[in-house]
């Protein structure tokens, strides 16, 4: 942990950095300790700026307009396949909710 710390310090002699590498640590363990997985976090932080940056590039290239994306069958092909795995994974954890509640 020292060396983690020699080394943040290091890169930019700011003592800031080193309180946001301890707040993001403790934030990095009450979600390890509340058993939140670490891979869709990190899949969102490295993926984010791409999709961000794409979904502005098509909004320009269709003058704002959002129905772009259902009137192409590729993005619609994928929007549905979104939702379709969306449900298949909710459905089952909500009617096991639903049992647990009943039953």
């Amino acid at each position: 942990m020292m060396f983690s710390c020699i080394g943040i310090y290091s890169v930019n002699n700011s003592s800031v950095e080193l309180y946001l590498a301890a707040v993001f640590g403790t934030l990095g363990f009450m979600w390890m300790k509340f058993g939140c997985p670490a891979a869709p976090l990190l899949l969102g932080f490295v993926l984010g700026p791409m999709l961000e940056e794409n979904l502005r590039r098509a909004l320009l290239l269709s003058r704002g307009d959002p129905s772009v994306f259902f009137r192409r069958p590729i993005s619609l092909a994928f929007l549905i396949a979104t939702v379709l795995i969306l449900l298949t994974m909710a459905v089952p954890a909500v009617r096991k909710r639903q049992s647990q509640i009943s039953g």
